[in-house]
């Protein structure tokens, strides 16, 4: 039996108790099904089974239980869910791309740059020692590249891009820095203190995007959208911190709470028309003057 295969069956296993918990039986019947369809042998015993939920625990810390009175298996309760969906996000698209025939007709690539994940374990292995970073960096809107010294404190994603959070030596200031524009890291031995009061969630609780706050407080932002791309604001909210007020055959009329950034800007625009500020009055006045200036290019 392959690893591939092995780490194939893993991956069943989670997404049957992830819909819902099933005795042994239940599972055995759901990887035989899989064989059958994926050209695959994902039968197993009942010993071996065992032996994958070890693996399971191990590879990607996901705890599968046998509760005794219900006579099922089912996958306990942890605090990172998201960690686990990405896992097998990444392992879906791992499993489809690994295919033996040419997939240039059926799959079609977005046509991007590298977005920096090869330093993604280097960075992570930085913020747990608490170790000093150097890098060479380069702004999206300066060409010139400049040598930055920072204490690493997070990562964190937005946009299919990875930026890693840090307190910049010179200045003493924490800034995100974009993976895919830095290169040529080094991991110092250089200890560092965390910020004592800085904490990454806190941080960008009431944020959308990458950008810092740059208000004392959140305010409280009110969005009308048309009903149907109010349809896809609530299959896929823009903040958690969404609330829907009003949601008919008229408007889907939503409230968060976040501080007014570019980001969050930059976000509303593309909406066009079919987006209406309610408030506050100074996100509408912002994007009102920028689409009368977009407007005024085509006079």
């Amino acid at each position: 039996m392959s690893k591939r295969e092995s780490i194939a069956r893993y991956n069943l296993i989670i997404k049957k108790l992830r819909k819902t918990p099933s005795n042994f039986n239940e599972i055995s019947e759901y990887l035989a099904f899989e064989s059958d369809f994926q050209g695959y042998d994902f039968n197993v015993s009942k010993r071996t089974f065992q032996r994958d939920l070890e693996d399971i625990r191990s590879l990607y810390n996901i705890d599968i239980q046998y509760d005794y009175s219900k006579k099922v298996y089912q996958i306990a309760d942890n605090d990172q869910p998201e960690v686990y969906e990405r896992i097998m996000e990444a392992f879906d698209t791992f499993n489809a791309l690994n295919i033996n025939d040419r997939i240039s007709d059926h799959i079609h690539f977005e046509k991007r740059k590298p977005h920096g994940t090869e330093n993604l374990y280097g960075f992570l292995h930085a913020i747990k020692k608490k170790k000093q970073v150097n890098f060479i960096y380069c702004k999206y809107w300066d060409d010139k590249q400049t040598v930055r010294q920072v204490s690493p404190y997070a990562l964190k994603e937005f946009r299919n891009r990875w930026y890693v959070l840090a307190m910049d030596k010179k200045d003493k200031q924490i800034k995100s820095f974009a993976l895919d524009r830095l290169r040529d890291l080094v991991i110092t031995n250089l200890d560092f203190e965390t910020h004592m009061n800085f904490n990454v969630n806190e941080h960008y609780k009431h944020c959308f995007g990458i950008i810092s706050p740059n208000a004392e407080q959140p305010e409280e932002v009110e969005l009308s959208f048309e009903p149907f791309q109010g349809k896809y604001i609530k299959s896929l909210p823009l903040h958690e911190t969404q609330e829907i007020l009003i949601d008919d055959e008229n408007e889907l009329r939503i409230r968060l709470k976040l501080y007014i950034t570019h980001d969050l800007v930059m976000e509303l625009l593309s909406y066009g028309d079919s987006l209406k500020v309610i408030q506050p009055d100074n996100l509408a006045a912002n994007l009102k003057s920028q689409f009368s200036r977009a407007a005024s290019y085509y006079k």
